[in-house]
């Protein structure tokens, strides 16, 4: 089940979302330490996350599942985002030299599918960030947040997911130690909160982030092609 774009838009707004926008953003940035010259595609609802990318990728892209709806983004500039089928994507064999996937693979209806299209259109060195809430974590068992829904999943049931679809991790942390709770407390608190949680309860994170690249350059079936953005040109970076 894909939550409603606004929802997603209007959490990102609020002072939890804000906490949780910066407390992720460098988890993201420890794995992609510099993307100038590269394609990045966010799928799900990436957008918080994507913008920090506008000034070094050589083309960005968001794009947005049918079912949950899109937003124009950004709000500057020309348009960067668009609805695509997760097991569908609108974009080339290996033409993807970074793909970041956020809200995403909890309420994918498809999930090996979805997963083989990331591997398919990923470029043979590039890489694959998937955040999804942490089975063992408090965030996926509240339900007043984008991470409180869907499927949430264990560090083992993720590693045996990106395995069946060759996708081999190479990075791995957890993130959101921090109660979801919308408060002037926890925005004043995060970060002290957040480091204790690294420190002693790392398996009880709110998010896994998980950074994985292909594994073997083979085929993995024959699937459905949607039609392509003829090498992201419609979204390229203005």
């Amino acid at each position: 089940m894909h939550h409603d774009v606004v929802e997603l838009r209007d959490f990102y707004a609020s002072r939890l979302g804000g906490v949780v926008r910066r407390t992720l953003q460098p988890h993201i940035r420890a794995c992609w330490t510099s993307v100038k010259g590269d394609t990045v595609v966010g799928l799900g609802f990436a957008t918080p996350y994507l913008a920090g990318f506008r000034k070094d990728a050589k083309r960005l892209a968001a794009l947005m599942p049918a079912r949950q709806g899109a937003l124009v983004w950004p709000r500057d500039g020309g348009t960067l985002s668009a609805l695509a089928d997760e097991d569908k994507l609108p974009l080339l064999d290996a033409s993807v030299d970074k793909l970041l996937a956020v809200h995403c693979l909890e309420n994918a209806e498809r999930v090996r599918p979805m997963l083989r299209e990331m591997w398919r259109v990923l470029a043979p060195q590039g890489s694959l960030i998937i955040i999804t809430p942490n089975r063992r974590g408090v965030w996926a068992r509240i339900d007043t947040t984008p991470f409180g829904q869907g499927q949430p999943y264990s560090w083992r049931q993720l590693k045996m997911l990106l395995s069946d679809a060759l996708l081999t991790p190479v990075n791995w942390s957890g993130a959101l130690f921090v109660p979801p709770f919308d408060s002037r407390l926890i925005v004043r608190t995060a970060r002290g909160i957040e480091r204790l949680g690294e420190r002693l309860t790392p398996g009880f994170s709110g998010v896994i982030v998980v950074e994985a690249k292909k594994d073997v350059i083979a085929p993995i079936g024959k699937v459905a092609r949607a039609p392509v953005i003829g090498e992201l040109a419609a979204v390229k970076r203005r």
